[in-house]
């Protein structure tokens, strides 16, 4: 037998020499990428000459096998796994393949080109069908059967069943136009192809126990049909008669049918008599339905088959194997002792040992197969039964870390159910011989968080952040270890009861987990992205064995074993166990094979199966198998222990899962039993998505800016719009009032000419009474400036006469002093003469010239002051005058400056008669003052006092001077007034300020009565001059 290895390869040779025709099997064909990692071949399919058949694996590659040239070649890639292929017989180079995206596609195998692409299903395609004309074709899902039309690829008709009823398969009959269609319940239902009518329908059988047909075949002619199921039993029907012609029963060991090919012949006319059954063994029987004898088997327990294509020629039978490979069998060489059996009579086979593991017909069979199975039973069993060898084994297997044994663990667990909780850890980590592998791990750890679980706490929320960080440290070495291991969506489930126990020791918890995946999570992600439908497929089979009955129970109700063992085996039964129960049942399943693990959700289905045998609705299976229930974990323990000793070897998980292996010392060992390039491809699917994301989001914000730009500018311009309309609105409003106003300016004018004419005539009259009144006022001023001027000049003779008076006065003591002087000099004379001697008259002398030197210094005194007031007072009055014509000077000229250009010629005349009678008056007080200044200051006596004159400011030093040196002359005959007299003298003091401050203050309130009376003159004049200037504005802009 030949291995042929495609690798990478696109193109190539099948085989480099052709096997000789005495062997059956002429080649295998494997397939390893990356570390040298088998790819596993999932479907098959044959075009219609026989000679050419496609291949495709789990990932997405699809070849072409053409055996006739010997050559193959990759036709397509699809990126993720088939789920069913199917050729076109009318076009040969198109064929039709279902991904698991719920998708079909077509292809030209030639070209490798997309022809289009078909979409509709909800769930997973499982078969499809074409019609022998090519013009049609059929797929089927488990809720629906989809009808389409090839040339144009739309869907024509579409069926579908109630929830609880599915559709097993639906295919076309071979040259015939007949559609059969084949439920859950066992009903078969015959339609025409055209119309579409059902034409037919099989009775069901009413055989105990129920079938539940999975798997069937109709022979090439269309006459008959083979179904079988969940049982040894196959059902033959007369599609001609529609009625159940025979009922073939398998061998024991037999459970279930997976799939039925009739095998054709050139000779038999399409009535073809061999048909080709896989069980549920891996292992596929050709028997022949006449004859019911066992022509020949293929396949083994240690390399099953799991699907199987026939060529149409009969030629060549193509299976896929459990390992992955694909074998090619020679019919020819299969077949050459079939001829020679005579016709067997029986209709019923019994059991008869082939071998250990194999059954065949109680008919007579060929000394070849007896021989062949025999020797194969006795080199299978010669590996058991040698002690020594399994003496060792069994001793080094018992022996544990830390020197515990197996054996003796086991006995202290079946006798007390469980470990001691203090040593739980310790026993664990014996039983599954963790290495430590701190530098592998840490290596592990130093990545970081796995890109997969930066947004762990999203998806489940842990409010201990120490678990959360636990969990996402854990699941990131995992990730970095295995890359499949980031796109395990239930790989937290299985983690996080592990982190909870672990969670003070996360390289425990690591290599914890990692030992159970490796050991207890065998094949179980061959079908990623997919549930592994191997392992599940064993779980029922065990369930099959032990509780028919639950099984049909769930079976009817439509829940599948993703829906009743998945739950269980994804969370490891964390959610349908407490704490204390898990801890319980992981002690057996770490203690036991890792099939342990999957007996142990058989147990705890059939312990429950009373409860669950009264549930009808699929809701309420999920609830359950989600949720806690009343359930002793110490029965379902120990059902486990009654399951692994009494289910058969044939369906038991043991022979199929390898034995427990630890992790290697010092490196982890390489995890790659996976499709690695799916995993791959869902990386960067993810990668791919991830950047998408980014740059929708990118996108999501800068168009969320345009819209809030949009939203603003559209806001702008409705409101520029709505302030369009109003300032319309109020431009109509606007244009409304000035129309009217217009009409009402109109009527305006008319009136305002009306009373324009009238305010003339008022304004001629106003004019003559003004002036009349003007020139009253102007007589009134003059009274009343005249009043003022005499009562001026009477205030000034007052007071002239009360300085004569004073003067008088004075010259009167002046005349008492001297006298009184005189006679004191006299009297002084007279006594020195009469007292003193002669000596002394010179001393008295001289004595009493000192004293009259002095008393004349004394009498002199108060004359100086009184000249100092006189001259002061002579200063004075000028500048008081001055001022009081400046004032008057400053008001004629500002009231001629504000009436010259307003008023007409007769006010100016006016105006200049009253400046007139003003500098008449002034002059009249001029020659008066000056009259004053030259009258004498002394009226009698003193003819030696000079005569002092009123004189400018300027001059007022010259004055002073002259009297000063005119007193000065006089010498001693001037005596002072004011001076005190000598002592002992009781004459008075003369003063001249008496009277004095009673003139000035009269002369302040004449002066200020003047200035205010003055001022109230300019003021209304300043106001006559206005309406006068007024007026003539007037009157000068009427004529215009």
């Amino acid at each position: 037998m030949e291995v042929m290895d495609i690798r990478n390869k696109e193109e190539g040779k099948v085989w480099h020499w052709k096997s000789t025709p005495g062997k059956g099997l002429m080649l295998t064909v494997v397939r390893t990428a990356q570390q040298a990692k088998a790819v596993r071949f999932l479907h098959l399919a044959f075009d219609t000459t026989g000679d050419c058949f496609l291949a495709a694996d789990q990932h997405g590659n699809i070849y072409a096998f053409d055996l006739n040239r010997n050559r193959f070649h990759l036709v397509q890639k699809t990126g993720q796994a088939s789920t069913a292929l199917a050729f076109n017989p009318h076009r040969t180079t198109e064929f039709l393949v279902a991904l698991a995206d719920n998708t079909i596609k077509c292809f030209d195998k030639d070209t490798k080109q997309l022809v289009s692409w078909m979409r509709g299903h909800e769930g997973a395609v499982s078969s499809i069908s074409i019609h022998g004309s090519g013009h049609y074709a059929v797929s089927t899902s488990l809720d629906a059967a989809h009808l389409w039309d090839l040339d144009t690829f739309l869907r024509i008709r579409k069926l579908t069943t109630r929830q609880s009823v599915g559709i097993q398969k639906v295919f076309f009959l071979p040259a015939s136009n007949i559609m059969l269609s084949c439920f859950s319940d066992d009903s078969i239902f015959a339609w025409e192809t055209d119309g579409l009518v059902c034409k037919h329908q099989l009775p069901v059988p009413e055989t105990r126990p129920k079938i539940s047909y999975k798997a069937f075949a109709a022979t090439q002619d269309g006459k008959f049909l083979a179904a079988g199921g969940r049982s040894n039993l196959l059902h033959l029907w007369s599609l001609e008669g529609n009625e159940l012609i025979r009922v073939i029963q398998m061998p024991p060991h037999v459970r279930a049918v997976r799939q039925l090919e009739f095998l054709p012949d050139s000779f038999d006319g399409g009535a073809n008599q061999i048909l080709a059954v896989l069980s549920q063994d891996g292992v596929m029987r050709f028997i022949n339905i006449n004859t019911h004898k066992l022509l020949f088997c293929i396949g083994s327990h240690d390399d099953g088959i799991t699907t199987a294509a026939v060529s149409p020629n009969g030629r060549y039978i193509v299976t896929t194997m459990n390992n992955g490979s694909i074998n090619i069998y020679c019919t020819r060489s299969l077949t050459r002792e079939v001829n020679k059996a005579p016709p067997p009579q029986a209709e019923v086979i019994s059991g008869a040992e082939v071998d250990q593991k194999t059954s065949a017909p109680k008919v007579k069979a060929s000394s070849d197969i007896h021989k062949r199975a025999v020797k194969s039973s006795s080199r299978r069993t010669q590996k058991v039964p040698q002690p020594p060898a399994g003496a060792v084994a069994e001793g080094k297997e018992n022996e544990l870390p830390a020197g515990l044994n197996k054996k003796r663990l086991l006995a202290l667990l079946r006798s007390f159910g469980e470990y001691p909780a203090k040593y739980r850890m310790f026993v664990w980590r014996s039983l599954l011989r963790l290495p430590e592998n701190h530098a592998a791990y840490s290596s592990l750890t130093d990545r970081g968080v796995h890109p997969a679980y930066t947004k762990l706490h999203h998806k489940y929320p842990i409010k201990s952040q120490k678990l959360h960080r636990g969990l996402q440290r854990v699941l990131s070495a995992l990730a970095h270890w295995a890359a499949i291991f980031g796109e395990v969506e239930y790989l937290p489930l299985i983690t996080f009861p592990f982190v909870k126990l672990f969670q003070n020791n996360p390289l425990l918890c690591f290599e914890v987990v990692a030992t159970v995946i490796v050991n207890w999570c065998q094949h179980w992600f061959e079908y990623f992205p997919n549930p592994p439908l191997n392992i599940l497929s064993m779980v029922e089979n065990v369930l099959a064995h032990h509780d028919r009955e639950l099984l049909r129970h769930l079976v009817d109700r439509g829940v599948t074993s993703q829906l009743y063992a998945w739950p269980l085996l994804e969370t490891f039964f964390s959610e349908v166990l407490t704490r204390d129960e898990w801890l319980r049942l992981f002690d057996s399943v770490f203690s036991n094979h890792p099939s342990f693990l999957l007996v142990a959700c058989v147990a705890y289905i059939t312990c429950c199966r009373e409860p669950l045998l009264l549930c009808f609705r699929k809701q309420d299976f999920e609830y359950f198998f989600h949720h806690r229930n009343n359930l002793d974990v110490g029965a379902v323990i120990k059902e486990t222990y009654r399951l692994m000793s009494s289910t058969p070897d044939d369906i038991h998980p043991r022979t199929l899962l390898s034995d427990f292996a630890p992790l290697t010392q010092g490196h982890y060992p390489v995890f790659n039993h996976y499709p690695e390039f799916l995993v791959e491809y869902h990386t960067q699917e993810k990668e791919r998505i991830r950047a998408q994301e980014v740059e929708y989001l990118r996108e999501r914000q800068e168009l969320s800016a345009m819209r809030e730009d949009f939203v603003r500018r559209q806001a702008e311009e409705e409101a520029y719009h709505a302030q369009q309309v109003l300032l319309q609105k109020a431009e109509e409003q606007r244009r409304k009032l000035l129309a009217l106003e217009e009409e009402k300016l109109t009527q305006q004018r008319a009136k305002f000419a009306v009373m324009e004419r009238e305010l003339r005539v008022q304004e001629s009259l106003l004019d003559t009474t003004r002036k009349r009144f003007l020139k009253r006022q102007q007589d009134q001023r003059t009274k009343q400036i005249q009043a003022l001027d005499e009562e001026i000049s009477r205030k000034m003779e007052l007071r002239e006469q009360e300085i004569v008076a004073a003067i008088q006065d004075l010259r009167v003591r002046r005349r008492d002093l001297e006298a009184q002087r005189m006679r004191l000099e006299q009297h002084s004379l007279e006594k020195q003469q009469a007292v003193e001697h002669t000596e002394e008259k010179k001393k008295s002398k001289s004595k009493l010239r000192h004293n009259t030197g002095t008393n004349k210094q004394v009498l002199e005194a108060p004359g100086a002051e009184a000249d100092q007031l006189e001259s002061q007072w002579h200063r004075d009055a000028p500048q008081r005058l001055q001022q009081v014509d400046a004032e008057q000077e400053e008001v004629r000229l500002a009231a001629s400056r504000r009436h010259t250009a307003g008023m007409k010629w007769d006010d100016v005349r006016s105006t200049c008669d009253q400046s007139q009678e003003l500098w008449r008056l002034r002059s009249n007080t001029a020659e008066q003052r000056q009259r004053t200044e030259e009258s004498p200051y002394w009226s009698v006596g003193l003819p030696h006092r000079p005569r002092v004159t009123f004189a400018d400011p300027a001059g007022g030093g010259q004055c002073a001077s002259r009297a000063a040196t005119t007193a000065e002359e006089a010498g001693t005959r001037i005596v002072c007034l004011n001076s005190t007299s000598p002592s002992g003298s009781n004459s008075l003091n003369f003063s001249l300020d008496r009277g004095r401050a009673h003139l000035d203050n009269s002369e302040r309130v004449l002066l200020r009565e003047v200035r205010q009376l003055r001022q109230k003159l300019a003021a209304r004049g300043r106001e006559g001059s206005a309406t006068s200037c007024q007026s003539v504005h007037t009157t000068s802009s009427v004529p215009q």
